[in-house]
């Protein structure tokens, strides 16, 4: 396995997307446990991407216009979705030090469907996961499969630390609520612009 796809790998991993905020704030929101089960389930998340781009059904994505239209605004109502449950404290991004515990089923539908509904992933893994494979490679599906192991895992670990640490510092915020509040709003205009830029993306 080269270095390359390690540091790409990483790279892609550790940049802020939906995954990253919806971890942090299960950190921020529920603690260190919760935070872990929403980067395992952000991680499963990928996995119908990771699958449709080996048996080339992101190709379907790319040619297909309605396809891709229907799966991108679904993703883009679900973010918006996510931001007003936000603002609204009803959500699983609400930070309150006395909050109810939330459902594990609950957190990982929710850290699952964010990243489904994505269609750029397919099409990312589609062109991604080749690149790293040689056309004379005997066993390009197992290859593939394995680079797709170690993405996933390197998800899951880097998403865990992501949210392991926000839930470090969640007594430091949720006793004051000026920065509840700021937090509250931050993550919502997260999930809002990327939202926006999910509504503006092209195949």
């Amino acid at each position: 396995m080269s270095i390359e796809f390690l540091l790409t790998s990483l790279i892609i991993v550790a940049s802020p997307g939906t995954g990253v905020i919806y971890t942090l704030g299960a950190g921020l929101s529920r603690g260190a446990r919760a935070s872990i089960i929403a980067a395992f389930a952000c991680t499963l998340g990928i996995i119908p991407h990771m699958a449709a781009a080996i048996t080339g059904l992101a190709a379907v994505l790319h040619t297909s216009a309605v396809a891709f239209e229907t799966l991108k605004y679904l993703g883009v109502a679900y973010l918006l979705y996510m931001a007003w449950n936000t603002l609204k404290e009803k959500g699983g991004l609400s930070i309150d030090e006395d909050a109810a515990p939330r459902s594990t089923a609950r957190t990982i539908t929710s850290g699952i469907l964010i990243n489904i509904l994505n269609p750029k992933l397919s099409i990312f893994f589609f062109a991604f996961l080749p690149q790293f494979v040689s056309t004379t490679e005997p066993h390009a599906l197992s290859k593939m499969l394995e680079l797709s192991g170690v993405f996933m895992l390197m998800t899951f670990i880097v998403f865990a630390i992501y949210g392991v640490f926000a839930a470090s510092v969640r007594s430091h915020i949720v006793s004051r609520p000026k920065v509840l509040t700021w937090m509250r709003r931050s993550f919502a205009a997260a999930f809002v612009m990327l939202g926006a830029k999910l509504a503006l993306a092209d195949r």
